[in-house]
């Protein structure tokens, strides 16, 4: 930038007094300064957008990198579950393959059948009802629904003079 020292800032006042006179001086500096204030206001956001501009660069470059990662894992991820899926398969052959003769004579063998399996049924009703009332009181289940004046007034301790 250009270097302004004391003694240029100085000479450049006693010329602008002389020209422009003492009257108008002030509007003129004023002036001078807002123009000033708006170009480096411009300069700043030319500067932040250019910032901008090549952050979004380097992030759409990351992105790509990071996408191209994630395909890789996935490629290799992918070929090692079917691999392993192979595998498998070929494990579960070799292992059933000597037991499909005889399941059927196994298979007769068996007097009784194996029950399904049924979930147990879930009542609550049977539950509740199962705890003995004097349980209930001790603990305070309540058994009744009661209005939000009469729970206050049931549990407000009594007054010092009744």
């Amino acid at each position: 930038m250009i270097d302004f020292g004391f003694d240029k800032l100085a000479l450049i006042g006693a010329v602008a007094l002389i020209v422009i006179g003492p009257e108008k001086l002030p509007r003129v500096a004023r002036t001078v300064g807002h123009l000033l204030g708006k170009a480096q206001r411009y300069v700043a956001d030319v500067k932040a957008e250019v910032n901008r501009s090549i952050e979004l660069d380097e992030l759409k470059k990351m992105k790509t990198q990071v996408e191209e990662a994630a395909r890789d894992v996935e490629q290799s991820v992918s070929s090692q579950i079917h691999q392993t899926t192979a595998e498998l398969d070929r494990s579960w052959q070799d292992a059933t393959a000597g037991l499909t003769d005889t399941s059927a004579s196994s298979s007769d063998t068996l007097a009784t059948p194996v029950p399904e399996y049924k979930p147990p049924k879930k009542n609550w009703r049977v539950k509740r009802g199962a705890v003995p009332q004097w349980y209930k009181q001790r603990h305070g289940v309540r058994g009744k629904a009661q209005s939000g004046a009469a729970r206050v007034a049931r549990f407000r301790p009594p007054r010092p003079g009744a």
